[in-house]
């Protein structure tokens, strides 16, 4: 397994628990964005900057991961493209998205385009809590712990 970080919108301290993640059980976590992303000093932790333009860092994830990689992600259409891969994907809260629940979220994305679109004010997502950082972290540990144990 292999973690991939839609880098651009992380963030700042969930990209610290992944560098102490990735650090902790050996696993590669590369972070994608249109600029470089600062990580400390390891083998295991990467940044690839792509070029400026709509989609492009999510473009890049889905190129390179495979199956039973993990992205990190709150952009749907993202984490719906990686899942139709194979792949397993974690919003920055620690909400797992999967086929069971990803259809759902991609329709109430677009209903709140549209809402969005005749002039309604949605308001943005709640700021993140002190327990949406442990979430993270707990779900997290738990994909690496099984990564770790299958053969």
């Amino acid at each position: 397994m292999q973690i991939w970080v839609d880098a651009d919108a992380c963030p700042k301290v969930i990209k610290e628990i992944l560098f102490r993640a990735a650090v902790r059980c050996e696993v590669i976590c590369t972070f994608v964005a249109n600029q470089y992303i600062q990580t400390p000093a390891s083998p295991f932790l990467k940044s690839l900057v792509v070029e400026q333009g709509f989609d492009v860092a999510d473009r890049r994830i889905v190129e390179r991961c495979t199956a039973g990689d993990l992205i990190i992600t709150s952009d749907i259409p993202l984490a719906s493209d990686v899942i139709a891969k194979g792949g397993l994907v974690l919003d920055s809260r620690g909400e797992r998205l999967s086929k069971e629940n990803i259809g759902e979220r991609l329709n109430m994305r677009d209903f709140m385009d549209t809402l969005r679109a005749s002039g309604i004010d949605t308001g943005g997502p709640s700021a993140m809590s002190t327990a949406d950082r442990q979430n993270f972290a707990r779900v997290l540990d738990s994909l690496l712990n099984k990564a770790k144990r299958l053969p």
